[in-house]
């Protein structure tokens, strides 16, 4: 029982499986959600001129980290969720929700901002 799903599968008992499953679906949803943000920081590197560059490369590369980091906690979150269904423990808060909000809302405001200045 080296590999972490041995590990996982050994603890507590099988959920309903539509619980499982509803877990794998806002793993899904917050895989896409890291996508669209990632793609958001691509397309703000492709702004050419509408942008100073020094501002550019930085929205660039607060969008590309804000995704990655909700990629990167989107399987933690999973998996916690999914031991917490295994032992009928309570679930755990979404860690990934202020992330997100504060993140895009700061490079949000900071794209506005720059491109309301650039006028």
């Amino acid at each position: 029982m080296d590999r972490w799903t041995d590990r996982l599968l050994a603890e507590g008992s099988d959920p309903d499986p539509r619980f499982t499953l509803a877990n794998e679906r806002t793993f899904l949803a917050w895989i896409r959600t890291a996508l669209a943000v990632i793609a958001g920081g691509v397309g703000v590197a492709l702004t050419g001129d509408m942008l100073a560059a020094p501002l550019r490369q930085g929205l660039s590369i607060a969008f590309s980290l804000t995704g990655a980091l909700i990629a990167g906690m989107a399987f933690r979150r999973w998996l916690r969720t999914e031991r917490a269904l295994r032992r009928s423990e309570t679930l755990p808060p979404p860690a990934l929700a202020p992330i997100m909000s504060y993140g895009l809302a700061l490079c949000a405001t900071v794209l506005l901002v720059a491109l309301l200045v650039t006028r």
